[in-house]
């Protein structure tokens, strides 16, 4: 930018220069646009560390929390997942989300990239290479049906599980990742959302939701002990997934740069302080503090300053800590309780409300400094309406879309395992294995 300014300031002074200037300004954009070895480093870092928090992370957070005889079960769906997600992906999935969908573009992309067709070696996407790119996407596709998985523990079929995740990826992870990063009609509107507070954990957390209240409870829901298996694995898997989260904030800055130093440090502050929020709460509550509670807390807080991450500063993200800690709390315990539902694993208590506090707080403490748009706090309080139209349209979209492809899968294959399989155990039944 320095070297353009010169140069056309030295046009302007020596008319001399009228015709060489345009060639030096040419060569000063092509430089810009070539790979910085610097912000792909931190990308390759970034992509590897997301990847964890799924495998094993996620595995292992949800693995602890079922009972002994499902646990492989779900160690397998979050697995197979990351496999199937990988061929879906390529073959369809990070066109539709990222390329131009000519009239169709306000919704979804179109199929220019399929099989990452053009995606050579020294194709860029920005300052680094698009591969990587598109790997580093491509976690964020496989961890945000993964999320799914917990919301209907203990009683899918091994075989709906595949094609619902199949048909999920394409009809709504892709198009709403367009709306919101691929120059969809979210983008336009100009809803904030640095990590995937709409993208990943409210689509999730809403998919989840669904699939819990159309399955229908487990058989024992509130009569028998559901206690989780083994939580020294679930503190393990929320620990790989805090640190993991790093690369799912900070690396969504695409480069080595303030922004992704700022995603790193608000990421820290509001994950310590939403699992503080619900260990204190309970405390009160229940007259202990849990380990189930404190890394519920440390996902909440986790999840809520995703879509904040590049946007508010360190302040704001401990605010936005406490309240999710608290709100998801309430919502995970009291009022899931109220309405009844069975969500296994709090999905849509935890990724769903915390993503929808998220994102609603991004518009109340984004910092024009930092992000570039002011918040409420900063006089901008038509924000927080942008957001929470980036938030119901995310709602509708994931409910209407996700219910249909429950439907559709089971007309054609069935989604809950027989009374039989479910009470035995569907690590036995479905994969042959068992946890001795």
């Amino acid at each position: 930018m320095v070297a353009a300014l010169v140069l056309l300031a030295l046009y302007h002074i020596d008319p001399a220069l009228a015709q060489e200037a345009p060639e030096a300004l040419a060569e000063v954009a092509e430089e810009t646009a070539k790979l910085d070895t610097g912000d792909t480093a931190w990308m390759l870092t970034s992509t590897a560390i997301v990847l964890m928090m799924t495998i094993p992370g996620l595995a292992l957070f949800y693995g602890g929390l079922v009972r002994k005889k499902n646990i492989l079960t779900l160690v397998m769906q979050c697995f197979a997942i990351t496999c199937l997600i990988t061929i879906v992906w390529l073959v369809a999935g990070y066109s539709l989300a990222f390329t131009d969908g000519g009239g169709l573009n306000a919704y979804v992309g179109g199929l220019s990239k399929a099989f990452l067709s053009g995606v050579g070696k020294d194709t860029l996407s920005g300052t680094i290479p698009e591969s990587v790119f598109f790997t580093f996407q491509l976690t964020f596709a496989i961890i945000t049906p993964a999320l799914i998985v917990g919301a209907f523990a203990d009683r899918m079929k091994f075989s709906a599980m595949v094609v619902f995740m199949v048909l999920w990826s394409l009809v709504v992870y892709s198009p709403i990742t367009h709306w919101v990063w691929g120059g969809g009609f979210l983008s336009e509107a100009g809803v904030l959302d640095f990590a995937g507070g709409t993208v990943v954990h409210i689509n999730a957390g809403v998919a989840g939701l669904v699939c819990a209240i159309f399955l229908g409870k487990r058989f024992g829901y509130g009569t028998e002990n559901m206690a989780p298996y083994n939580l020294v694995y679930s503190v393990i898997g929320a620990s790989l997934l805090w640190v993991g989260w790093f690369g799912f904030n900070a690396g969504s800055a695409v480069a080595a740069n303030e922004s992704a130093g700022m995603a790193m440090a608000v990421t820290q502050v509001a994950t310590a302080a939403a699992a503080l929020g619900w260990m204190f709460v309970e405390w009160l509550v229940h007259k202990k503090p849990s380990v189930l509670g404190i890394i519920s807390g440390a996902v909440a807080g986790l999840v809520a300053i995703t879509p904040a991450s590049g946007f508010v500063d360190p302040m704001g993200a401990l605010w936005i800590g406490i309240a999710s800690g608290v709100i998801c709390y309430f919502m995970s315990t009291t009022v899931k309780k109220a309405i009844g539902y069975d969500d296994s694993l709090d999905v849509f208590g935890i990724h769903g409300v915390g993503g929808i506090v998220g994102a609603i707080l991004t518009g109340v403490f984004a910092v024009e400094a930092i992000g570039g748009t002011p918040g409420l706090l900063e006089g901008n309080g038509g924000q927080v309406l942008t957001q929470v139209w980036g938030i119901l349209a995310t709602i509708v979209w994931a409910a209407v879309a996700t219910f249909v492809i429950l439907i559709i899968t089971n007309i054609i294959i069935g989604v809950r395992v027989s009374e039989a399989v479910e009470v035995e155990g569907l690590d036995i039944n479905l994969h042959g294995e068992v946890v001795q």
